[in-house]
């Protein structure tokens, strides 16, 4: 990092609870002499120099050596050495691209607490990719060689094959607590939690990142997969039946998915007070607009949907109060045809809130839902006559999930496009029990924060295709 990086960074962490400022230069061989093209006594004198300045500015200052699971041992201790004299609090060993194993990251950081000066007197931090698969084993090793801080994210999203998955690392620690607890220098009896995570709250957190960032969760997913507490196998039925240790290690309440959270809670006839009540009980507060909005889409959903449950309501609340400040064009219509011996064909009207033009126009595709998104692409002029070429928006991700069980449960879809003069990816999601008006919703979403970056596509609804334009 260079002064100014450290000192934008200290600015923008003054206010916070606990500043921290975590600055990093890569260790390896490889990294040294192909990106950094540097030596190592200047990596040494870099190191002195980033954190001695980092720490003039802030008490509290990590420093990470990139690619350290690929690095010299004997030099990284040398580097670690130099960053606690220059000020470091906690030392951070990165296993950077994925390549270590859970011996050999136990055995790194046992070596570190023996030959690094002062070690004693900081906290070692870990952090890893899952390239191998063996993040969270990585992680756990690492606890057990002397790690205390872990850098996990929520469904181990991350660069390339993600980083180690927070609900499993703390779901490890907190169900095989006595095999941990010595490590710490407790009893193995010991019931003192080891990590501050709030169990309770991983579940709804793990439902939250997915809504926010349109990466969904497989459904064979440790801890938050739709999967992780379903059982179909006979025998595993009978033996749950008896007593759900037989074959559940972990209560599906601890992690705040009881059965309270999937069973009904409301129907056609529910009010508006209940139904603000409800959302109460979840932990959801809505603006007084973005309650109107989401009661509305509740109504229209206990008029298709018998029984709705409390995932039901957390799915419409996330549809109607994300982000469509830039929402410039809105779904109004989706009728498709489809079949064994038909081409798929999709007629979809859209509504240009800038132009106060509502526009319809028909396409065909491979099936019903890329009909719909192709009849959308030549509304906007994405694909033909508009300002944008066909090959500038990308769709890189489709996926449908099921909020719930049952033939009238709704249709949760994601949609990922990419921007491919920018490389910006951008997401749109929706829900409905018609997946293929879902699914174009999600498109639309999609699509408007992509032309709300881009604002030399300046796309607009074809005026032959508009209801004003036919002089209906």
């Amino acid at each position: 990092a260079t002064k100014n990086d450290i000192e934008t960074c200290a600015r923008a962490v003054q206010g916070a609870s606990f500043p921290r400022i975590h600055t990093f230069l890569a260790t390896s061989d490889i990294h040294m002499k192909h990106k950094l093209r540097k030596t190592r006594e200047e990596v040494l004198s870099m190191t002195a120099e980033m954190v001695a300045y980092a720490r003039s500015l802030i008490e509290d200052v990590e420093f990470s050596a990139e690619d350290a699971l690929r690095s010299d041992w004997d030099f990284l201790a040398q580097v670690y050495t130099v960053a606690i004299k220059a000020g470091a609090t906690t030392l951070n060993v990165p296993d950077t691209v994925g390549f270590t194993t859970p011996s050999e990251f136990r055995g790194l950081v046992q070596y570190l607490r023996e030959h690094v000066e002062g070690i004693e007197g900081v906290t070692i931090s870990v952090h890893g990719h899952d390239d191998l698969g063996m993040a969270v084993a990585n992680f756990l090793a690492a606890v057990e060689g002397g790690a205390r801080q872990v850098e996990v994210t929520i469904n181990g999203i991350g660069e390339r094959a993600g980083n180690a998955a927070m609900e499993e690392v703390v779901l490890a620690l907190h169900v095989r607590k006595a095999y941990y607890n010595p490590a710490f220098g407790r009893p193995a009896d010991s019931e003192a939690p080891l990590t501050n995570i709030v169990l309770k709250e991983i579940y709804r957190s793990s439902k939250l990142v997915t809504a926010l960032t349109g990466m969904a969760v497989q459904a064979n997913k440790a801890i938050v997969g739709a999967n992780a507490f379903a059982h179909e196998s006979g025998i595993h039925q009978d033996g749950i039946l008896k007593n759900r240790l037989t074959y559940e290690i972990i209560d599906a309440s601890t992690i705040g998915l009881d059965d309270a959270f999937r069973n009904i809670v409301l129907g056609k006839h529910s009010g508006r007070a209940a139904f603000k009540s409800r959302l109460s009980e979840l932990g959801i507060n809505l603006t007084e607009d973005e309650m109107n909005k989401a009661f509305l889409r509740f109504k229209e959903l206990a008029d298709k949907k018998k029984e709705i449950t409390n995932m039901d309501l957390e799915s419409i609340v996330n549809d109607e109060v994300q982000d469509l400040a830039n929402n410039r064009f809105k779904l109004v219509h989706v009728q498709v045809t489809c079949g064994d011996k038909s081409i798929p064909t999709a007629t979809v009207s859209l509504y240009d809130e800038q132009e106060n033009v509502e526009s319809t126009d028909a396409s065909i595709g491979t099936g019903p839902v890329d009909a719909a998104f192709q009849a959308v692409n030549r509304l906007c002029g994405i694909y033909g006559a508009g300002q944008a070429e066909a090959d500038e928006v990308k769709l890189l991700e489709y996926t449908v999930s099921s909020v719930t069980a049952g033939i009238d449960a709704l249709g949760e879809v994601t949609v990922r496009l990419q921007d491919t003069k920018t490389g910006r990816v951008l997401y749109g999601r929706a829900a409905d029990t018609d997946v293929v008006f879902a699914s174009a919703q999600a498109y639309v979403n999609a699509l408007n924060r992509l032309l709300a970056q881009r604002k030399d596509l300046a796309p607009r609804l074809h005026p032959q295709l508009s209801i004003q334009g036919r002089g209906v």
